[in-house]
């Protein structure tokens, strides 16, 4: 049975919505943090992020859209947190921002833009315990699957199998119940305004297992 994360990047009331999805069986909160800079978009500050426990016992899958993700990792890093993902795209050294995430025993990982290929990510799979494949282009909640998405994800699932590492498969972006038969070889299914559009959060999120 597929993982279910939702994100609030749609949200209109973050703080009701964050306290509706605790009271439902999805598996981690998404928190999608956006620097104004690697995407058009600026999400709310950290200073206002770091709240988010005070409505959610639930693990953050935080999903760093920035160029430069070291000045973020230790701040997400003091919260509930369960993975840090940055983008394969940002700006600075992979590596060292992988093992600054695994040095506080959070799972790491790396997302890949619609336009970037799988295979750029073969120098960084013994870091990783999670990779975000988008499915859509980073920075805006409610956009339409991308439908290459899927050849991505089986690409993907076959270079972790090669290399027999244990990586899972994180799809982020336009995953609703039609699309999710789509994202078959993944682990965890990410998804918004499929989840918090709804009046019942619980029943759109139990369609995505």
């Amino acid at each position: 049975m597929k993982k279910v994360s939702a994100t609030f990047l749609s949200s209109k009331n973050i703080p009701s919505d964050l306290i509706k999805l605790n009271t439902t069986d999805v598996d981690y909160i998404h928190v999608d943090f956006m620097d104004g800079k690697f995407v058009s978009n600026k999400t709310l500050p950290f200073s206002e992020m770091k709240h988010i426990g005070e409505y959610t016992s639930k693990r953050l899958d935080v999903h760093l859209m920035v160029k430069k993700p070291s000045k973020y990792i230790p701040l997400f890093a003091e919260l509930n947190t369960e993975f840090m993902t940055f983008h394969i795209e940002s700006d600075e050294d992979i590596i060292s921002n992988l093992e600054k995430i695994k040095s506080y025993s959070i799972g790491c990982g790396l997302a890949i833009n619609p336009e970037t290929k799988v295979n750029n990510l073969i120098p960084y799979l013994p870091y990783l315990d999670v990779v975000i494949v988008m499915g859509v282009a980073p920075g805006m909640g409610g956009q339409l699957f991308i439908p290459e998405t899927e050849k991505k994800i089986k690409e993907l699932k076959q270079l972790i199998n090669s290399y027999h590492f244990t990586i899972l498969i994180n799809v982020d972006g336009g995953v609703n119940d039609q699309t999710k038969d789509l994202c078959y070889d993944a682990d965890i299914l990410t998804s918004g305004s499929y989840i918090t559009n709804a009046l019942d959060f619980q029943e759109k999120i139990s369609s995505l297992r």
